[in-house]
């Protein structure tokens, strides 16, 4: 686990959705390996090029983003404080999750109230900050280039090392990369009767994922720590 240059803490989809999830991106963060893509008819370029941005990342919704290691912290101190963090926080149970375009991007988006998922997610970014290193001055003019940050997300990539957390957060699990509104479309017309059989109603999220990216820029499962107290006393590992 030494060789990862990055963390970060995921929600990451199991079951039917998983399996044709990872098969669309191209990537399984579960067993770190490429997977081929499935045969969808009636897209505007090859499936390859459509999920190119994403495939890194695995199929993922983010609660905490990339970051490195603090100086003054180690993987393990990490790994025990987001055990504790998800043993004393209670599962989330959504609507379920819809189809949605984001901007430029296809996402799976949550249906109904998402209150305990906002709280879920502001409880690891800050709650776990200590493990963060700061951002350099190059990392934070990255994150600035070619977008017009809030005075909100300002403050929040300054503090939290990312605009899109706590009030900016929304939660998402990323299909595409950015593509024009034509090409998005045919993308949802063609997707939708392949992924919809795959989305549960209701949608629960009873873990959360250690995540490492390597030297490649591929990310990987760590460990699932299941939430709430009998569930982590259950809990196996798994590494990458």
């Amino acid at each position: 686990m030494t060789r990862f240059q990055r963390y970060a803490i995921y929600v990451m989809p199991d079951g039917p959705l998983a399996d044709f999830g990872v098969a669309w991106l191209g990537w399984d963060a579960r067993t770190g390996g490429p997977v081929d893509h499935p045969e969808v008819a009636g897209l505007p370029r090859p499936l390859s090029e459509i999920t190119a941005t994403p495939r890194k990342y695995g199929l993922h919704a983010t609660i905490k983003p990339p970051f490195r290691l603090a100086a003054e912290t180690t993987l393990a101190a990490l790994m025990q404080d987001l055990a504790n963090l998800c043993e004393r926080t209670d599962p989330v149970t959504l609507d379920g999750l819809t189809l949605a375009r984001l901007g430029s991007f296809l996402a799976l988006v949550p249906a109904g109230d998402t209150a305990a998922l906002d709280t879920l997610a502001a409880a690891a970014v800050t709650g776990l900050d200590r493990h963060r290193a700061p951002l350099t001055e190059a990392d934070l003019t990255r994150r600035r280039a070619g977008k017009t940050l809030s005075p909100a997300q300002e403050d929040n990539l300054i503090r939290w090392g990312y605009p899109h957390v706590l009030d900016q957060f929304r939660f998402h699990i990323t299909l595409t990369g950015s593509l024009p509104r034509h090409e998005a479309e045919a993308v949802a017309e063609a997707l939708s009767p392949h992924l919809i059989p795959h989305l549960p109603r209701p949608y629960a999220i009873d873990s959360l994922c250690l995540m490492g990216e390597d030297a490649e820029g591929l990310f990987h499962l760590i460990h699932r720590y299941p939430l709430g107290p009998a569930a982590s006393r259950s809990s196996t590992a798994t590494s990458a």
